[in-house]
């Protein structure tokens, strides 16, 4: 049985999980030295994995007792999703996103190894009006949650969701269930995400994993600007 206690014991320093939206490796590894310990868990997307240094990067992080989070949101037909699971698992990256179907999401769960499984629920670029023009003509929390449970049945481990429907979740899905929240800023949002929460409301509504790009990336510093949301987790915490 699943433990009933949602914080899954993660240690709180590997639940800011910085998007290293950077497009070379030049530039990502700058960073990741700026940042020193102040970032335990990086998020490698698609800009990143098309600057040709992506694996590389991938290894170096491991080595240096990081985790990584292969943001590549996977949709194709189920046996090529599960062969691109199967490659990412052999880098033994933590976190691999898949945005598909239920076959899809199946075939992955089949070939994750060690890797964790996460569904993309609804991108936190969207909003209602979004939504409704993709055809998505429900309340976007059932939504959420509906996709949540096909998810673990499925023998995925969690979910991308904004922190807006965190709390939906907690309280209608196993508490096995991964929650990863994107959109989070710590200061009033002027971007093109759309449904955000700052870092106390996420870990509030029950998210276990915060990503953090932009107000970290372009800060004046981004250490501190780690720094600054590594202390509102640990003071979630005590």
């Amino acid at each position: 049985m699943p433990d009933a206690d949602w914080t899954k014991n993660i240690d709180p320093r590997e639940r800011l999980i910085f998007a290293l939206d950077v497009p070379d490796a030049d530039s990502a590894r700058r960073l990741i030295d700026t940042l020193g310990d102040e970032v335990i868990f990086y998020k490698l997307g698609l800009e990143f994995f098309l600057s040709g240094g992506y694996f590389e990067l991938a290894a170096e992080l491991k080595a240096a007792g990081k985790k990584v989070f292969a943001d590549l949101k996977l949709f194709d037909i189920p046996p090529t999703v599960g062969r691109a699971v199967a490659q990412l698992a052999r880098h033994e990256v933590d976190f691999i996103t898949v945005h598909g179907n239920d076959a899809m999401l199946a075939a992955a769960a089949q070939h994750k190894g060690q890797s964790r499984i996460l569904a993309v629920t609804a991108l936190t670029s969207l909003d209602r009006g979004d939504l409704d023009d993709l055809g998505f003509d429900c309340d976007i929390e059932a939504l959420v949650l509906s996709r949540a449970r096909r998810a673990l049945k499925l023998g995925c481990d969690g979910v991308v969701s904004s922190g807006l429907e965190a709390a939906r979740l907690r309280a209608g899905a196993d508490p096995a269930l991964i929650v990863v929240c994107p959109g989070i800023r710590p200061v009033d949002n002027l971007d093109d995400q759309k449904r955000t929460m700052n870092v106390a409301e996420a870990l509030s509504a029950g998210a276990d994993y915060l990503v953090v790009g932009r107000p970290i990336r372009d800060a004046a510093d981004p250490r501190q600007a780690a720094a600054a949301i590594q202390a509102d987790i640990q003071a979630h915490f005590r």
